[in-house]
């Protein structure tokens, strides 16, 4: 199938997908056969030319690790034709963990959290030599922005964001950032972070609770082990998913510390902080916002409602 073709047989049969707010990956269906395509305008041309191709390999580097969709093509943009890059690729089964989440009993949310564990487990144990985002294809790491290894420097380049925030409030989250940095500076090693792990990104069948798909890498990078447990868990605080995705993590994560949790959210902070400084622009950043204010009035990285 050619997504940039014209045919009648493609374009029509072009439905977008919920779930995300770039509204750039479409359901595509053409003599029976569906497949996921993303186009790279907007938002996704913004992350530079070799976007989709990143994409594509992280996608094929986790393969059978992970379940993720099967890459079936990967074109660039072209300037001249005028046509954004492209990434096409297979339909996986399964219904969306936030739509699951809500009538799940006590045992159907226990085993999705310890598959979901488990899937946090092998992330955690595929080593990058160092930390930084991903530039090509081959995924070759470069540096990440200085303030991005800094959560005082990160809240500083912020600030202006969050305008309307007391000067009590401001103080709160300055006098939580270092206190939070120093949990982060006792990591030692870097691996492979999806950094948007969270219920609207995972596929799971809710019979049995099987982990089918894991969705939305474009903000993949190398990072610290537990950044997409904090992702996870930042909204998702019920109790016996949270349980079973912690104690399945540190089962199976050789080098797991004991105060996992409190990193977790340590290291969430960095998009708490970047969320909040958007408010308004969709759910996601106000509830960042909301979240990040009750952290900073009480000083308490697992604050909550």
């Amino acid at each position: 199938m050619d997504p940039l073709s014209l045919d009648e047989s493609v374009v029509p049969s072009l439905t977008p997908l919920a779930g995300g707010h770039s509204g750039e990956t479409f359901l595509a269906e053409a003599a029976g056969e569906r497949t996921v395509v993303r186009i790279y305008a907007g938002r996704g041309a913004s992350r530079g030319p070799n976007a989709a191709e990143i994409d594509a390999a992280v996608l094929r580097l986790v393969r059978g690790l992970v379940p993720v969709p099967d890459v079936l093509e990967v074109r660039r943009a072209d300037p001249a034709a005028g046509t954004p890059a492209l990434l096409v690729t297979s339909y996986l089964p399964g219904v969306r963990l936030d739509e699951v989440l809500p009538t799940a009993d006590a045992e159907l949310a226990d085993r999705i959290g310890r598959n979901v564990g488990g899937i946090l487990a092998r992330l955690a144990q595929m080593p990058m030599l160092r930390a930084g985002e991903f530039l090509d294809g081959e995924l070759r790491i470069g540096p990440m922005p200085p303030e991005a290894d800094d959560l005082v420097a990160w809240v500083a380049e912020h600030r202006d964001g969050l305008a309307g925030w007391t000067a009590d409030e401001l103080q709160g989250l300055d006098d939580l950032a270092p206190r939070a940095q120093d949990l982060l500076d006792e990591s030692t090693r870097s691996c492979l972070v999806h950094s948007d792990f969270n219920s609207k990104n995972l596929l799971v069948d809710p019979g049995t609770g099987a982990v089918t798909g894991v969705l939305d890498w474009e903000f993949s990078h190398a990072g610290i082990p537990f950044t997409d447990l904090g992702n996870l868990l930042r909204f998702d605080r019920r109790a016996d998913l949270a349980d079973a995705v912690v104690s399945t993590y540190l089962d199976r994560v050789v080098d797991a510390p004991e105060d996992l949790l409190d990193r977790a959210r340590a290291a969430d902070l960095f998009a708490l902080v970047d969320l909040a400084s958007r408010r308004g622009e969709n759910p996601v950043t106000e509830g960042a916002n909301d979240l990040l204010l009750r952290m900073a009035r009480t000083g308490d990285l697992h604050a909550w409602s």
